[in-house]
């Protein structure tokens, strides 16, 4: 068929050179001349009916696209009058990350929001913000690195081993894990049952599953890390069982879904800007996907899947280390920020489902038990939530950042930053100067500020570490 006979049957022209190449790749494939004809006439109708064909899917779901995006162009964007409402801890929070969660809140999407107290600017959402939405999931309010998450295990080896095993513990770190962009394991050296899910969620997750296998138990860039350090519960962690103020040894991971989460964010993210080009260049980054269209729900089950995959990530880390060193371990925890939960809460008076986005927040509903590290030189601690309404069971995930990476990199130089860690009794292994303990907020301070979200039920001092080297840009 020619151009203008495609067209007419509903099949764009920036898209009939590919109906044409997908016909004739159908046709050499098996398929009935007439049969792929007469798809080809059916489809401009109803792309939907062929998004799972073996042989039209891909085209299928290039039109159904084509088509939103021309109906989103004839459409017109009515912003709230007035923003959700939200709030706010901590009176210290820089100009910027407010504006960007007032923003947030005048999407017509939006029905209620929350702003941590470790708050900096991100991309869209603020990181260390939270913001709820009726129906419609914003992949830039999850972030670039899906479910990033921390995680603690505690071992039965003296705390004393930190200097007794020291070379050993130092060489688990440098040996059992990767740090920096693209950093993987060759050959699958890690194994765990998440890579015999279904990876076919997504064209990304599906094109990038050889990539997720070799990455698995790597981590990454920027602000992650795996550390060994002194842990010491107080008197109200029963639940840890554990005995309250002796002193153990314990490991603390940071990372996330690597490569393929980056993958899935810009995919969808891309699909979401073009989906709503009534955004100016301060919202686009905040353009969502409906939770009942077909991208919406692609992308959530890619989500969901990052989820677990990160997850992965950390337990393969761990039990490395764990093995190397011939320990047990005692307990663990983790929890995850970077995600997107639906849950019910309180809008307008009435109870009703949202989804709740967490960029850079820590889950913390009634009981639930969550990790907030501080620097490389500060203080983690474990934490009960209190279940806040007004932050819909949410807290800080971190420190918050003070200082931008590149003013970081042009302020600093480590020989006025050793005797820092000297006096927290760190030896830094690897780590570029942005991660510096200066860059951070107090912990101390973004813990008081958050004190009718969470209870600290234990502390983490960190004392061996390391990140990524030098020159490794970012990843969350």
């Amino acid at each position: 068929m020619k151009a203008r006979q495609l067209e007419q049957l509903g099949i764009p022209k920036q898209l009939a050179q590919m109906a044409k190449w997908t016909a004739q790749a159908a046709r050499k494939a098996g398929v009935d001349r007439e049969v792929a004809q007469q798809t080809l006439r059916d489809i401009g109708q109803n792309p939907d009916k062929y998004r799972d064909d073996e042989h039209f899917g891909e085209l299928a779901a290039q039109i159904a696209l084509h088509q939103k995006v021309e109906a989103a162009a004839k459409a017109s964007y009515v912003p709230r009058e007035k923003p959700a409402p939200y709030k706010q801890w901590g009176d210290d929070l820089d100009t910027k990350s407010v504006e960007q969660m007032h923003a947030a809140c005048h999407l017509n999407v939006a029905a209620r929001g929350a702003l941590m107290p470790d708050a900096h600017v991100g991309y869209g959402l603020p990181i260390g913000g939270v913001l709820a939405t009726h129906n419609a999931v914003i992949p830039y309010a999850v972030g670039v690195d899906i479910a990033c998450r921390v995680k603690l295990t505690v071992l039965d080896m003296p705390a004393k081993s930190l200097e007794s095993h020291r070379d050993r513990l130092i060489k688990s770190l440098e040996e059992e894990t990767r740090f920096g962009i693209g950093a993987e394991f060759k050959g699958r050296l890690r194994e765990h049952e998440v890579m015999d899910e279904d990876w076919g969620v997504s064209p990304i997750t599906k094109n990038n599953r050889e990539k997720a296998a070799n990455q698995l138990g790597t981590s990454g860039s920027g602000n992650h890390f795996v550390e060994f350090g002194m842990f010491k519960p107080g008197d109200d962690a029963g639940e840890l069982g554990l005995e309250a103020e002796r002193e153990y040894l314990a490991i603390l991971s940071h990372s996330g879904s690597r490569g393929t989460g980056a993958a899935v964010c810009s995919h969808y993210s891309q699909i979401a800007m073009t989906l709503h080009p009534e955004l100016n260049k301060e919202t686009r980054h905040l353009a969502w996907l409906d939770m009942d269209s077909h991208e919406g729900q692609e992308y959530w089950q890619a989500m969901q899947l990052m989820g677990r995959y990160a997850s992965a990530n950390h337990a393969c880390i761990h039990n490395a280390i764990v093995k190397r060193l011939g320990a047990q371990a005692i307990t663990t925890i983790e929890n995850h920020h970077n995600f997107a939960w639906q849950e019910q809460h309180k809008v307008d008076g009435e109870l009703k489902e949202v989804v709740v986005h967490r960029k850079g927040a820590t889950p913390a509903g009634k009981d639930v038990l969550g990790i907030i590290p501080g620097s490389m030189a500060s203080a983690c601690y474990v934490v009960r939530g209190k279940g806040s309404v007004d932050a819909m069971d949410s807290a800080a995930h971190g420190a918050g950042r003070v200082m931008s990476r590149t003013k970081a990199r042009n302020t600093y130089r480590w020989h006025s930053i050793r005797p820092m860690l000297e006096k927290a009794g760190v030896t830094l292994l690897s780590a570029g100067i942005d991660e510096a303990p200066v860059v951070y907020k107090n912990i101390d301070e973004v813990m008081s500020r958050q004190q009718d979200l969470v209870k600290p039920i234990a502390r983490f001092d960190p004392k061996l570490v390391k990140m990524a080297p030098a020159g490794e840009k970012p990843e969350d």
